[in-house]
């Protein structure tokens, strides 16, 4: 039987509450290999030299603009900035880009959001799945999770952090957040336990590798 490639990685892209951190958590604990979320804020901001309070701030938001977000592409602004881009916010990225691929070439591990499919997008041994869930069930995780103290809050911060996701995505990607055709797999966490679709990406890691 042919063995699976000695290194890849699961990209986790999610909508907010919809328990896209507990799958990674999950499927990196099943595979016995490494789990990156916010650690790699720490480590680039280190890189770029700067304060973690900054880069924590920076986390998946797209560089602003006086009057909003300009999308970007390929390393072109489509339109003039308004002022002066995020010079800051580019040398953050750039950064978490180079630690991408150093762990990329250097382990196995489970990704979790900073654009890590779009990163890893000429990755062989790349498998990029999407969570998503029904809003009930993102206000009763984030409610549950102790980050909203009400339905009406919890609405209110998903919206707001799914907005800023999709900026981000969409801001340094040439792709959209959360279109099907973006990922390998995507999945409603609704419909099925954490557990069990750990289970089926497993699978397909398998199936797809093994190819």
């Amino acid at each position: 039987m042919q063995q699976l490639p000695s290194r890849y990685v699961i990209t986790v892209g999610r909508t907010f509450g919809s328990g896209g951190r507990d799958l990674g958590r999950i499927i990196a604990e099943r595979l016995g290999i490494g789990f990156y979320d916010k650690e790699l804020l720490v480590k680039a901001a280190a890189k770029a030299g700067y304060d973690i309070g900054f880069i924590t701030a920076s986390d998946e938001r797209a560089p602003k603009l006086l009057g909003g977000v300009i999308p970007f592409s390929m390393g072109f602004y489509p339109l003039s900035w308004v002022g002066e881009p995020s010079a800051n916010s580019d040398k953050v990225y750039a950064a978490q880009c180079e630690f991408i691929h150093e762990l990329a070439e250097r382990e196995s591990c489970v990704i979790v959001g900073r654009s890590a499919d779009y990163i890893l997008r000429d990755h062989p041994a790349a498998i990029n799945i999407f969570l998503h869930a029904s809003v009930d069930d993102c206000v009763d995780r984030v409610i549950g999770r102790g980050e909203a103290d009400n339905v009406e809050q919890a609405r209110s911060l998903i919206e707001k952090t799914n907005r800023m996701r999709e900026n981000f995505y969409n801001f340094y990607a040439e792709k959209e957040w959360g279109k099907a055709d973006s990922y390998d797999l995507c999945f409603d966490s609704s419909k099925l336990p954490l557990a069990d679709i750990a289970e089926i990406v497993i699978d397909y890691l398998n199936r797809r590798l093994k190819k």
